[in-house]
């Protein structure tokens, strides 16, 4: 008597999803069967690991369109990747001297700016993968650099020479030059990009009116080095993730009717590597996520405070985690020297 063939025996892929439910992927020729709840994003995998770097990374940004994801870090090289299919490497660009400790897209994509220990801002066209501009001024490593979201395209940066500088990628040289008395380790532009926020080893969090060339205001509460900045997507909140073991919301409209620090979120860590960890929010606002030197990624729920996920998988620092700019897909780099990127619920 014949049996029927059992497919589960010819499995070639388990993954483990954010509620540690597990998804069995089994094929026989053309046939696939999947056990687990449904999926929810576009990926191949619930989880994808993307491997190619040879050394910490500490940078990684999904381009505005969701199909291309940029990572850099220690080993001075900046590797494209598909964001689906089977995740390739199809581009590496070339041209630090030094570690990339930042990297970001401008809000339509055409751009792309890294920060390095070189003590260079570099713009770049992530579709011919050509460097257009170094932008030289900094006297140190650049720890942090960012877009302007509208207008002008300007560029920010922040380095260990103390200084917070913006650029115009139309021209030659620096716009502003800023002094923070103290080494700047993260900067972004409010909404209208009429000022720049920086924070640094002086614990602050400072905004800086681009007309009046000073600080506008101070938002004081983190009890060490701000490591990560990020704006809401409405522009009215600021994430900041400090070495002090907390994430702080800050209301940054122009009038602020009360107290600017709204909320405050624990549970990731930093230790004794003192890793630049970055923040951010997802596309609604109703998530903000943080890398953690305890090797795991941490999102959080806006409005509970309550840690969402708490992710495994990494083995080493989580530098940078950073959502999909469309789908439920986070992305997490890592001083392993690995990338995931993996669903979470929608």
């Amino acid at each position: 008597m014949k049996r029927r063939y059992d497919d589960t025996h010819d499995m070639v892929a388990v993954a483990k999803r954010p509620n540690n439910e597990l998804v069995a992927v089994s094929q026989r020729g053309k046939q696939i069967q999947i056990a687990g709840p449904p999926r929810t994003s576009s990926l191949l995998a619930p989880i994808m690991l993307l491997s190619g770097h040879g050394g910490d990374i500490f940078c990684g940004k999904f381009h505005p369109d969701g199909t291309m994801f940029a990572s850099a870090g220690f080993d001075r090289q900046i590797l494209l990747w598909n964001v689906y299919g089977e995740c390739e490497n199809y581009a590496v660009l070339q041209g630090h001297t030094g570690a990339i400790l930042d990297l970001q897209f401008n809000t339509d994509g055409s751009l792309m700016a890294t920060a390095s220990t070189d003590k260079i801002v570099s713009l770049w066209d992530p579709f011919t993968g050509s460097r257009l501009k170094k932008l030289k001024g900094h006297t140190s490593f650049v720890n942090s650099c960012h877009m302007s979201r509208r207008g002008v395209q300007f560029i920010c940066s922040g380095a260990d020479d103390c200084t917070v500088r913006v650029w115009d990628a139309r021209r030659k040289g620096e716009c502003h030059n800023f002094n923070a008395n103290y080494p700047v380790t993260a900067v972004t532009f409010n909404d209208s990009s009429e000022c720049v926020i920086s924070g640094g080893v002086d614990n602050d969090v400072k905004v800086w009116d681009l007309r009046k060339k000073a600080v506008l205001y101070k938002l004081s509460g983190h009890g060490d080095t701000v490591t990560g900045l990020s704006l809401s997507p409405d522009g009215n909140l600021l994430l900041s993730n400090s070495m002090d073991g907390t994430l702080r919301i800050w209301d940054v409209r122009p009038y602020c009717p009360g107290d600017r620090c709204l909320k405050i979120f624990s549970g990731n860590q930093h230790n004794f590597e003192k890793n630049l960890l970055r923040c951010s929010w997802s596309p609604k606002g109703n998530r903000i996520a943080a890398g953690s030197a305890d090797r795991l990624v941490y999102v959080w729920d806006v409005y509970s405070r309550k840690v969402a996920y708490r992710l495994p998988g990494h083995n080493g620092s989580v530098n940078d985690v950073q959502f999909h700019p469309s789908e439920p897909i986070i992305s997490s780099v890592s001083s392993d020297k690995n990338i995931y990127f993996g669903e979470v619920e929608p």
